[in-house]
């Protein structure tokens, strides 16, 4: 049984190359063909060179998993793959898709009477040697069907069938917004530490690793928090800028549309946005309102013109 990978990104290029290494048969497509001859080259995959000559190199039933940017890019490449499919292919969307475009996009393949899978993965860069986390949904006999690949990728209990189609995706939505929130509170808690009368004295890759002995937030996060302060101690070479999948937003608003209370995951997805904002101007209205009700102290930016009034801080 062979697999066609459409995508060799980080993820895509990770997965790839672990089925590769573990004796499986792999057609790598990507756009920019240079990254399916390097994974040619130094893991023996079979490079194609249009998504037609990747289809074309499997044997039937053809399973082609596409690990790609949600949404446009997703919807064109199923587009032009259906045609290329047969009734009892797999087609599926490992990337990080909404499950409601998983809906639309199973019932054109349904038509085809091609299986469409949404698998949701997590692992990262890691996931290559320690193993990819796997939440899928759709048809169950293809799921079954592809089972081998999964036991290949996942680490024990690593992978789990959670129901009807858009289900794999949702699941790892959810887990996105659980790690945007877990993220949140070392973050905080670590500045806190950071700002305290035994900032000198504490070595934060060393509470890191006490903290992972025995304690209750023991975690692959604290690990790999671990080897980050002793990588860079003051995190110097960081900037604070971070950036969001678009997973936590998808969390917010289904909590939004539920009407379940999730504050804390919203509230990091809150967090991520004031971090793009090196001179917030939200801050700077609420330091100007100050001003104005209490006299309270404000440091004003230094401008080419007299400013008359608080409020007509440059923006």
């Amino acid at each position: 049984m062979q697999l066609a990978m459409v995508g060799l990104g980080r993820m895509g290029k990770g997965i790839s190359t672990r089925l590769l290494r573990k004796g499986y048969q792999l057609v790598a497509y990507n756009r920019s063909s240079q990254k399916a001859d390097k994974l040619a080259e130094e893991e023996g995959a079979n490079p194609a060179r249009s998504l037609k000559e990747a289809v074309e190199m499997l044997d039937v039933p053809r399973i082609v998993w596409m690990m790609l940017p949600s949404g446009q890019v997703v919807a064109e490449h199923i587009e032009a793959l259906l045609p290329l499919l047969e009734p009892g292919d797999i087609l599926i969307d490992g990337g990080n898709s909404h499950y409601a475009d998983d809906i639309r996009q199973a019932e054109s393949a349904d038509k085809k009477g091609v299986y469409y899978l949404d698998i949701g993965v997590s692992g990262g860069v890691w996931g290559l040697t320690e193993g990819f986390c796997m939440m899928i949904g759709g048809p169950r006999p293809a799921f079954e069907q592809i089972k081998p690949w999964l036991q290949t990728l996942a680490p024990e209990n690593g992978y789990l069938y959670c129901g009807p189609t858009g289900a794999g995706h949702f699941v790892k939505m959810i887990h996105n917004g659980i790690e945007y929130g877990l993220l949140q509170a070392l973050a905080e808690g670590f500045s806190l530490l950071r700002h305290s009368p035994f900032a000198e004295d504490l070595d934060f890759s060393q509470v890191c690793k006490t903290w992972n002995h025995g304690s209750v937030i023991r975690s692959w996060l604290l690990e790999l928090a671990e080897k980050t302060f002793e990588e860079s101690p003051g995190l110097e070479e960081f900037r604070a800028w971070v950036e969001d999948s678009g997973e936590g937003r998808w969390t917010a608003q289904q909590a939004l549309e539920s009407s379940v209370p999730a504050p804390v995951l919203s509230l990091a997805l809150m967090e991520r946005f004031r971090s793009r904002e090196e001179n917030s101007f939200s801050n700077r209205f609420i330091a100007a309102l100050r001003h104005q009700f209490g006299g309270h102290e404000v440091k004003k930016k230094e401008l080419s013109y007299k400013i008359e009034y608080p409020m007509l801080l440059e923006v």
